[in-house]
């Protein structure tokens, strides 16, 4: 009954669909989009309805804009100032810089172990007197448990940076960036790759041309599905000047051995045996002695960087962390199932129905990269409300991209730093969700959601009726 109270309520406000902003109605027709297809929920955060609700209660694929749950969850479950550890421990004794066993790197789910990061770490392990590895570097990747399934599963291009699966022990988001540089006197693009990784050969030049910088990835005619060798067979224009590429690596399940190998042997470091993957030995076959622990940034600078960017892989990261806090201790690992329902009981503990559940609502994973997740208008609307009258609203609304000025709202023609919103896009998914601020200097949670063939033409619309929203909302 008190759902019914509540949710009635915020309907006692809702339009027809013949109220929809007359701008927003042009901007659909001239993307040959429906306004059936189009959900909206426009509410004042100080006022207890809607100002707009169209199709709010139809659950829909919201894309990236499922990072908000994701994000918001985790600033009100681990806190802003949360932040990850990641151990190396020494598997036997130190010996005159020589460590007498396995160094172990156990990984916790860190989202943000760039090679800087990664380079300072094992500086530290270094300075700390292990010079010498006997034994392995073993890098215990075993506190994710993840379904069956590759890069490629979404889209079928395991290439694609965001299609990187998550890993207890994840570094640099498993991709390698290579920068190709023009060198005119040789008639040649030099190209860097970034980072260095062990036993991995890249060409180091590609022929300049001199056709238009057009579809220049193409051009470079790239063989990126060796492990061992990456080649370029075609040209690089001239037109171009310095571009960069960022491309998932090859072998995922190889790349942090392999990263690892490169940087200790860079850091002046030796090893007498292998850098492999495995659970750390358990504490009766090696008890492991800490050494050095790398602490990533406080969670709030790291949902900066997921909802700014649209950061899949970062938010899969802070998905399965949601569920390792609710794991039980007899469980060895943080499974994929654990983090939905993590997240399906602190939704439905904002949202609850009558029967405690959230109607409608499926969560599939923390980024939104998937075709099955639903959520209605209404229910991020009613969530972003909640968040507002939050402690962590402070950070989860500098974390969203800011219209005109950065993230994936740079090019966005709606009003100039007046918007923070999420974006998301998939194949027949649009959706932008956030806050507007308003003439008046009134604050608007607004929501708006396509699931049509033609989604990807409704920019224009999301951008009319936040401009419609920037003016007050004006009633009609």
């Amino acid at each position: 009954m008190l759902f019914a109270l509540a949710f009635g309520g915020l309907w006692l406000g809702a339009h027809a669909a013949d109220d929809m902003p007359p701008s927003v109605r042009a901007a659909l027709r001239g993307a040959s989009l429906p306004a059936s297809a189009l959900a909206v929920w426009v509410q004042p955060v100080d006022a207890p309805d809607p100002r707009l609700a169209l199709n709010a209660r139809e659950p829909l694929n919201p894309a990236s804009v499922f990072k908000l749950v994701t994000t918001y969850a985790a600033l009100d479950l681990l806190g802003p100032a949360y932040t990850w550890r990641t151990p190396a421990l020494a598997g036997g004794p130190l010996q005159g810089g020589v460590l007498k066993g396995p160094l172990v790197l156990r990984g916790t789910g860190d989202p943000t172990l760039v090679p800087e990061r990664l380079w300072l770490w094992l500086r530290r392990v270094q300075a700390l007197g292990v010079r010498d590895v006997a034994g392995d570097i073993v890098l215990d990747r075993s506190a994710f448990t993840l379904e069956p399934g590759s890069a490629a599963d979404f889209d079928g291009d395991a290439t694609r940076p965001y299609n990187v699966r998550p890993d207890a022990l994840l570094l640099n988001y498993q991709a390698v960036t290579y920068t190709f540089t023009p060198d005119g006197g040789r008639k040649q693009a030099v190209v860097v790759a970034e980072p260095t990784l062990a036993g991995v050969r890249v060409d180091a030049s590609v022929p300049l041309s001199a056709a238009p910088c057009g579809d220049w990835r193409t051009a470079l005619q790239a063989q990126l599905d060796d492990p061992d060798r990456v080649r370029f067979a075609g040209s690089y224009p001239a037109a171009c000047g310095e571009r960069s590429w960022p491309t998932a690596y090859a072998a995922p399940e190889r790349y942090a051995a392999r990263l690892v190998a490169q940087m200790w042997r860079e850091l002046g470091g030796t090893l007498r045996g292998e850098v492999r993957s495995a659970a750390a030995p358990a504490p009766d076959d090696a008890p492991l002695t800490w050494l050095a622990d790398s602490e990533s940034p406080p969670l709030a600078a790291v949902v900066r960087d997921i909802n700014k960017f649209s950061n899949n892989v970062m938010a899969e990261q802070l998905f399965l962390t949601l569920g390792a806090q609710q794991r039980p201790l007899a469980e060895p690992a943080t499974t994929t199932a654990q983090a939905r329902e993590t997240l399906r009981r602190w939704l439905a503990s904002r949202l609850a129905d009558g029967n405690g559940g959230v109607a409608g609502v499926v969560v599939d994973n923390g980024s939104g990269l998937s075709r099955t997740a639903r959520l209605s208008a209404a229910q991020l609307g009613r969530l972003l409300m909640q968040a507002w009258a939050s402690p962590v609203m402070p950070e989860l609304m500098a974390s969203l991209p800011v219209s005109g000025t950065d993230g994936t709202l740079r090019r966005s023609s709606a009003p100039l730093g007046r918007a923070h919103l999420k974006t998301g896009s998939l194949r027949d998914v649009a959706a932008v969700a956030g806050y507007v601020l308003a003439d008046s200097g009134r604050r608007y949670v607004v929501v708006a959601l396509v699931n049509h063939p033609q989604a990807g033409a409704a920019r224009p619309a999301f951008d009319a009726l936040v401009s419609w929203v920037a003016r007050d909302a004006p009633a009609r």
